[in-house]
């Protein structure tokens, strides 16, 4: 039989306020154990929550970048369960009235297609603590530092077919947050975060199959491997003649592998209802505009400007816009070009980026400036250098931190333009292969490959390309 799969996704994203969502405790990532929990996180009686403005401005955001409506109320409530690391025995969080309603992504799938994902909902809540149990000895200890630290839920419509298309909806939220300024995106330290659950039917049918949810995701590359495990182990068990059990599973990375950690609860197992500390969460027309106002322009709109002002491919301009950083930073070396846009693109998408990737570093922590990287594009648009001899300036600018022109002095790399020099470098390069000569002018083209190495090599690569193609072909076709 052949199977479907159906996705959804629930994406956690840590807002980057400076405090928690109902407490005025700090959200700073690193501190000592239970250093940053006051009564309010610790669920002393007779505290009061007091909701954070800050927070509430970036759910909205967020709802407003994905054309989501904003309700103009909605409510805070108590989802009850019992675990070490949430001291209140329950979690403040939105369940029926989401402050961020029905909204939408489009993601590029790999055959170039563009799919609309639906957003179900969008919701405040608090995070849990942190139960922590290596190195204790069969013990376990409990830090709350994160604990009331505010997150906005993402919620999916069962709308993806693949683990590469779930990879490409993260992806996209994980851009959006990052543009928008409301989490760092940092998955190691845990502010974004995804909850995958996973189905499948048999291709054709409209009724969905018992869903399993895969808890804490915190990486592209286990959303994808987790995926697809749990894809092959439900047909297997359902062309086995079993039943896929409705649960949450964990995902080991080491085993590649996902397990069952407990049956799936219901809405009814939380007994909801309304938090009667929290008043009722109301949004008028003059925040929604205020905050319309401070959105930056965002991934989608940037890059079809990229298209239309630089004429870059949709590829190019898709990877470009990935993070606002890259982007200011393309558009920075552009400027200082005046021009080249194409070429400008090749470099940063190309070397810059693999240098980038090697090293594990961010564009903002990048060794080669937006200035520099102008400076070499410039010197290979003007034919001092050719592309090749660039690669090499490139990798000793990486290196040295130093300019692409001093670089091309000392070393004395100056594109060869001088018709002369290159004609007296292929008359010598000829006279040494008589052999070759002959086979090409009987016929065999493919040696004139053989020739651009060869004058290259003698003009230590300095020759200019379209030059020498010009000039070895006429020497080559003989008087």
């Amino acid at each position: 039989m052949d199977w479907e799969t159906v996705i959804g996704l629930e994406i956690h994203a840590q807002l980057s306020t400076k405090s928690k969502i109902f407490s005025g405790s700090s959200t700073a990532y690193g501190a000592a154990p239970n250093a940053q929990a006051n009564l309010v996180d610790l669920g002393y009686p007779g505290v009061l929550p007091v909701l954070n403005g800050e927070a509430v401005r970036m759910a909205v955001s967020f709802g407003l970048a994905v054309n989501a409506a904003i309700a103009p109320r909605s409510v805070f409530a108590r989802k009850n369960y019992f675990y070490p690391d949430l001291p209140k025995g329950y979690q403040i969080s939105q369940y029926e009235l989401p402050v961020v309603g029905k909204g939408s992504l489009d993601i590029v799938l790999e055959d170039g297609t563009k799919k609309r994902i639906g957003i179900t909902r969008a919701h405040l809540e608090e995070d849990a603590g942190k139960s922590l149990h290596e190195g204790l000895a069969g013990a376990s200890a409990i830090d709350l530092n994160r604990a009331g630290t505010p997150l906005v839920e993402i919620v999916s419509e069962p709308d993806m077919r693949s683990a590469k298309e779930a990879v490409a909806y993260m992806k996209k939220v994980h851009t959006l947050v990052r543009y928008l300024g409301i989490c760092d995106g940092n998955m190691q330290e845990g502010s974004f975060r995804c909850d995958a659950n996973v189905s499948v039917r048999p291709k054709g049918s409209d009724q969905f199959g018992t869903r399993a949810e895969i808890k804490n995701l915190n990486s592209f590359r286990f959303v994808e491997k987790a995926i697809n495990y749990e894809v092959a182990r439900q047909i297997d068990v359902l062309e086995g003649g079993g039943k896929v059990v409705q649960e949450t599973r964990l995902y080991d990375p080491d085993k590649g592998e996902t397990r069952s950690m407990r049956s799936k609860e219901e809405a009814n197992d939380y007994r909801y209802f309304p938090d009667p500390d929290l008043l009722p969460l109301e949004i008028d027309a003059a925040f929604l505009e205020t905050v319309r106002a401070t959105l930056p322009e965002l991934p989608d709109a940037k890059a079809t400007r990229f298209v239309a002002q630089y004429g870059l491919s949709e590829y190019d301009a898709g990877v470009l816009t990935a993070s606002r950083e890259l982007a200011a930073y393309y558009e920075d070396v552009v400027a200082r070009l005046g021009g080249e846009p194409k070429l400008a693109a090749n470099w940063v998408n190309g070397d810059l980026a693999a240098f980038l990737n090697r090293e594990n570093l961010e564009i903002d922590s990048s060794r080669v400036g937006a200035a520099q990287l102008a400076g070499l594009v410039a010197r290979i648009a003007d034919g001092t250098i050719s592309g090749k001899i660039a690669k090499d300036v490139f990798e000793a600018m990486w290196a040295s931190g130093r300019e692409a022109d001093a670089i091309i002095e000392e070393k004395g790399l100056r594109q060869i333009t001088d018709t002369g020099a290159i004609e007296r470098a292929i008359d010598e390069v000829m006279a040494k292969n008589p052999g070759q000569l002959a086979e090409y002018r009987a016929g065999k083209e493919k040696l004139f490959g053989f020739f651009v190495g060869q004058t290259m090599k003698a003009t230590q690569g300095k020759a200019n390309p379209a030059q020498l193609n010009e000039l070895l072909k006429k020497k080559l076709a003989g008087p």
